[in-house]
C-alpha cells in the first residue's frame, strides 16, 4: 500500500473529525484537525480581547500577534487521539465551546490567518501518511491529494449531533442556538472570500445524515484502500 494524503472537507459538526480521527488511528496516519487550528486562534483572540464590542475583529493587532500563536497537537493516551495545545496548554475542551464557535467563522475569513495556517498545514503533510480535516484541504491546501472526501449532512442534524456532544461533555447547550449557529457558519464558511468552503472537481461526497458512526468508518476505510491501491 502506498502511502498517501487524504483530504476531508464538510460542513461544520457533520462528524469530519470523528471520522478522520478514526482512519487515521486504524491506518497508522498522522492526524491534523484543521478546524481545532482556526478554533485556537479564536480562543486566542478571545484570551487577548482582540474581539471589539460589536463582534468585529481587532485585525490589525490579530495579524501582529499571530506570531505569538503556536499551535500543536499531543496524543491523548487515555483517549487514543491528539488533544490540541496553543502555546503549550491543553485547550481541548476550550476551542470546543459555543462562545468559540460563534466567533470562529468570522476569524476563518481572515487571509492572513488563512495564509498563516495553511503554510503550517502544508508542512505537516509533505510527507504523505496524513489525514487532514477541515474547509479547503481538497481545494486549498492539498489540491493534490490522492484522496478527497467531502462531507455533509442536514443542518437540523448537525445541530442536534452538536447538541448532544455538547450535553455529553456536561457544558450548556440549546438547540435552537445550536441550529442557528449552524446556518450562519454555512452561510460565512461558502460565501468567504478566501477559500471558501465548496466541494472539489475530484471529491468524492458523503452524506451521513443517516448513517451511523460505524457504517462512515466501513465506507471511509473502503475508500483509502481503493485510492491507496491506484
Amino acid at each position: 500500500m502506498k502511502k498517501i494524503t487524504i483530504a476531508i472537507d464538510g460542513f461544520s459538526s457533520c462528524g469530519k473529525s470523528t471520522m478522520a480521527k478514526d482512519l487515521a488511528k486504524e491506518i497508522g496516519y498522522i492526524y491534523v484537525d484543521t478546524g481545532a487550528m482556526y478554533r485556537s486562534v479564536t480562543l486566542y483572540a478571545l484570551h487577548h480581547n482582540l474581539f471589539n464590542a460589536d463582534g468585529t475583529i481587532r485585525e490589525e493587532e490579530l495579524k501582529e500577534q499571530m506570531k505569538d500563536i503556536n499551535i500543536s497537537f499531543q496524543l491523548n493516551k487515555t483517549t487514543g487521539r491528539p488533544d490540541t495545545y496553543l502555546n503549550g496548554e491543553n485547550v481541548e475542551n476550550d476551542i470546543r465551546t459555543m462562545e468559540v464557535s460563534s466567533h470562529v467563522s468570522p476569524i476563518a475569513t481572515l487571509a492572513f490567518v488563512r495564509e498563516a495556517l495553511v503554510a503550517q498545514q502544508q508542512r505537516m503533510g509533505a510527507e504523505k501518511g496524513i489525514v487532514m480535516d477541515g474547509r479547503d484541504i481538497g481545494t486549498v491546501v492539498f489540491p493534490k491529494a490522492e484522496l478527497k472526501i467531502f462531507v455533509t449532512a442536514s443542518a437540523e442534524v448537525r445541530a442536534q449531533r452538536r447538541h448532544d456532544e455538547l450535553k455529553a461533555k456536561g457544558m450548556d447547550a440549546d438547540y435552537a442556538d445550536i441550529l442557528k449557529n449552524v446556518e450562519e457558519r454555512d452561510y460565512i464558511d461558502s460565501h468567504r472570500a478566501t477559500s471558501p468552503l465548496r466541494k472539489a472537481d475530484d471529491a468524492i461526497e458523503l452524506d451521513n445524515s443517516n448513517l451511523t458512526i460505524a457504517e462512515q468508518k466501513k465506507w471511509l476505510y473502503e475508500q483509502y484502500l481503493k485510492a491507496a491501491k491506484e
